[in-house]
């Protein structure tokens, strides 16, 4: 990535971060190409910069994006005619997922730096499909990071894919509903699901220990608080899908109430040492951008910013656009760069 002077586009780059106007409002988003005619509208609304892709990075950037949205749209197909077909103890084609998380498992290692590159997680409604999809590409990434073996990664990979397939034998109501706010009769059918997706499975010799462990302990935490054992101890590959899915249940709201990705990672932070591996936590942590481009946020000096770039590595302290001081309006905005302002730090996510 490099930086250019709005004079200096000659017309066919490729835009690595958004641009985004004085008025705050995202003008032109990350992958467009840029146009020679773009440059007299980018100077009247007072942009003076912008990031771009350089050549040897952009080559098939774009092709790599729409491959990547294809397979995951493929893969949660997959994942959705596999589950929804499967009857209890039936699971002929279950097998058909070994594939699926392979093909996930070899997309990821063909992205360069994978472990190194930050993902903008956002708050989404999902279903167990794509829930299943996302806890599996990103228990992949982080078992990468921690440089598990090839055959518990892939194991790690299928156990997550089938996790939640428990879910489907309950009738409790469980998408945006705090687990402790349900009645004490759907509370506890909830709990059972992993109980049902592990003993629908129990006996299939192709799948590894691990890939059942997973979906039996996954709710399992290291005080013992989870279910549906209440164990004290966990493996690591099991840390890895419980944080895992612990994130992406809360930005989903399955099987508890929908909350913001930096509310996500505080419900992590607090509970490290306790529910959770407190050094997985921080490699998983490393991974997930905190304030997504576009988000609005309050810091300790009482500016609001717009966060418009990642420090890469540092998913905690992005480049800011102050648009507000004291409550009042900032037109060109000021950008502080919060890995240098060492002062300055975010205190909340505010909705502008």
């Amino acid at each position: 990535m490099k930086k250019l002077g709005i004079y200096e586009i000659k017309g066919g780059e490729i835009l690595a971060n958004p641009v985004i106007t004085s008025g705050y409002q995202i003008l032109l988003s990350e992958g467009t190409v840029l146009q020679k005619e773009y440059v007299q509208n980018l100077n009247d609304l007072g942009i003076r910069e912008v990031y771009v892709w350089e050549e040897k990075e952009r080559g098939d950037s774009s092709e790599k994006t729409n491959k990547s949205h294809e397979l995951a749209v493929k893969c949660r197909k997959e994942i959705r005619n596999v589950l929804e077909n499967h009857i209890y103890q039936d699971n002929r084609d279950l097998h058909k997922l070994k594939e699926t998380a392979a093909i996930i498992i070899e997309d990821l290692l063909n992205e360069e730096n994978i472990t190194e590159k930050m993902l903008e997680m956002k708050e989404r409604t999902a279903d167990i499909y794509e829930h299943s999809l996302s806890c599996c590409m990103l228990s992949i990434i982080l078992s990468l990071k921690l440089n598990f073996k090839p055959d518990v990664i892939h194991s790690i990979g299928i156990g997550c894919l089938l996790h939640d397939m428990g879910l489907r034998y309950i009738s409790a109501k469980y998408n945006n509903i705090d687990l402790e706010s349900m009645p004490e009769n759907q509370k506890s059918e909830y709990k059972k699901h992993t109980v049902y997706g592990y003993s629908s499975i129990e006996n299939e010799n192709w799948l590894s220990d691990i890939s059942k462990d997973i979906i039996l302990y996954h709710h399992e935490r290291l005080d013992g608080t989870g279910y549906p054992f209440h164990r004290k101890r966990a493996t690591k590959e099991i840390s890895v899908i419980s944080i895992c899915d612990t994130f992406d249940e809360m930005i989903c709201g399955i099987g508890c109430r929908q909350k913001k990705v930096y509310r996500a990672i505080e419900y992590l932070k607090s509970n490290k040492n306790t529910k959770f591996d407190s050094k997985i936590v921080d490699e998983f942590l490393k991974i997930i951008v905190v304030y997504p481009i576009g988000s609005y946020v309050l810091t300790n000096t009482g500016e609001i910013g717009m966060v418009v770039r990642q420090n890469d590595k540092f998913p905690e302290r992005p480049v800011l656009r102050i648009i507000k001081d004291d409550g009042k309006s900032i037109y060109q905005g000021i950008t502080v760069d919060l890995l240098k302002e060492n002062s300055v730090f975010i205190e909340d996510i505010i909705n502008e």
